[in-house]
């Protein structure tokens, strides 16, 4: 059944949503979650969770390496997106990689009386590629690309849909926003340590 705006608030996160953040949340992080596209076997199991049928494809750990590759190009834009900097020239090097990886796997569209939704071309490990951004494009018509946002919070970095009205989300919880309100707190507390009080040195 494909999803329409009457079947969702307009606060409540896409479906496609889900695909594209457990795809970029594979990721080790230093919250202690492993790397969970390491290699083909991971890979396959990944799509399997994803339910993305890879049929009889034969996966290769070239393949595990192209997901990663990927996925640290979204990684980089959903970081763009609460305004986290990458080294000089890291946002449009993902932008150019994901327009190489769009080009090489094509969508096609499927319209109905209900609208017009995107599908792979392909099967295997290209279908799975373009089932992703099948699933981007979809959230970039619902004007809710914005809101796909890593987590500001060093070193937990997991991605996130913005469910605040003015999308102004830079967390993924109350308690990443404490901790970063608290790591702040606490370098303004050693840095005031460092500095002579004037009001009591001897002239």
């Amino acid at each position: 059944m494909q999803e329409t705006t009457a079947t969702r608030g307009p606060l409540t996160a896409p479906n496609a949503a889900g695909l594209v953040l457990g795809f970029v949340n594979t990721r080790a992080t230093g919250n202690g979650d492993p790397e969970r596209l390491g290699d083909a076997h991971a890979l396959r199991a990944w799509a399997e969770e994803a339910v993305i049928d890879l049929g009889d494809w034969v996966l290769s750990d070239a393949d595990a390496a192209s997901a990663r590759d990927l996925r640290q190009a979204l990684v980089t834009i959903l970081l763009a997106h609460v305004d986290v900097q990458e080294p000089a020239g890291a946002l449009a090097e993902a932008e150019q990689r994901l327009r190489q990886a769009a080009a090489l796997h094509p969508l096609q569209p499927v319209i109905t009386a209900d609208g017009c939704e995107f599908i792979s071309a392909q099967q295997g490990i290209p279908g799975m590629f373009g089932t992703i951004f099948a699933a981007i494009a979809d959230i970039a018509q619902r004007n809710m690309w914005s809101r796909m946002k890593m987590c500001r919070n060093l070193p937990c970095h997991v991605g996130f849909f913005d469910k605040t009205r003015n999308s102004s989300g830079l967390y993924c919880s109350p308690s990443c926003s404490s901790q970063v309100t608290m790591r702040a707190y606490r370098e303004r507390q050693k840095a005031g340590q460092g500095t002579p009080n004037t009001s009591t040195m001897k002239h």
